[in-house]
């Protein structure tokens, strides 16, 4: 793919700690087109690391307030809002709408739930998470091979704790987002960046703090080896999805 950055279309699900500063990044790229999808409000220990927002938006929706501000900042860039969660009815339909998705929010559920779709539609994903000092981020090209279940085969079966339960470090997930929108920017621009997996140690020495590779295809894979999945199944996930990063 290889499109003018200033007629590009980039969904981002999730506007937290990791959409936060990913949109900055995006919006002053050129990027023409954010949509923005989530449907928490914001919250004060959410300010810290979400750099979108402010005092004044305590309370408010992040999808107006992240609007509010995107609109402040680069009044060029058009946005789009969807203050939803994504979910097995609307996947799909949501992502089929941009040329790329960039996720980042906090639980498998979506995780797994945007890689399905994006893989359906034909759209380039970049997934995101971030937990204590370590994030991740990895790109997925339209062809959706090698993906995110190449990495993880299936929803876990035990309860993992995500970034508001083990809490998190905000220099970790303003890296990682820089990363996601330099990953999506990349897919954007025509370089073949599938299956590149970054990864930020916040603890680690300054040499080893960020180190790249490739993924390769997981022999077996149901999404994109089998091709097992073919439709989104509602039974698949779990129901209680949110978008808090």
């Amino acid at each position: 793919m290889t499109k003018p950055r200033n007629e590009a279309r980039v969904l981002v699900v999730g506007i937290g700690g990791l959409g936060a500063p990913l949109c900055l990044a995006l919006a002053k790229a050129g990027v023409g087109t954010l949509g923005l999808l989530d449907e928490d409000r914001v919250e004060r220990t959410n300010l810290h690391r979400q750099i979108l927002f402010r005092d004044a938006d305590v309370g408010k929706p992040k999808i107006a307030a992240a609007e509010a501000m995107l609109k402040e900042l680069f009044p060029r860039v058009h946005i789009e809002a969807h203050e939803t969660r994504l979910l097995p009815h609307n996947a799909v339909d949501l992502v089929s709408r941009y040329d790329v998705v960039v996720e980042g929010s906090d639980n498998f559920p979506t995780k797994f739930l945007t890689a399905d779709a994006c893989k359906l539609a034909e759209r380039p994903v970049v997934h995101g998470a971030a937990v204590r000092w370590v994030g991740t981020a990895l790109a997925v090209s339209a062809s959706g091979a090698p993906c995110y279940r190449c990495l993880f085969e299936d929803l876990p079966r035990d309860n993992v704790p995500n970034c508001a339960e083990a809490g998190v470090m905000a220099p970790v997930v303003g890296l990682v987002g820089a990363f996601q929108a330099d990953l999506a920017l990349s897919l954007l621009d025509g370089r073949d960046v599938s299956g590149e997996l970054v990864t930020v140690d916040g603890k680690a020495t300054e040499e080893k703090m960020v180190r790249r590779r490739r993924i390769g295809r997981r022999a077996g894979c149901v999404l994109c080896g089998k091709n097992e999945i073919r439709e989104i199944d509602r039974g698949r996930y779990v129901a209680d999805v949110c978008m808090e990063g």
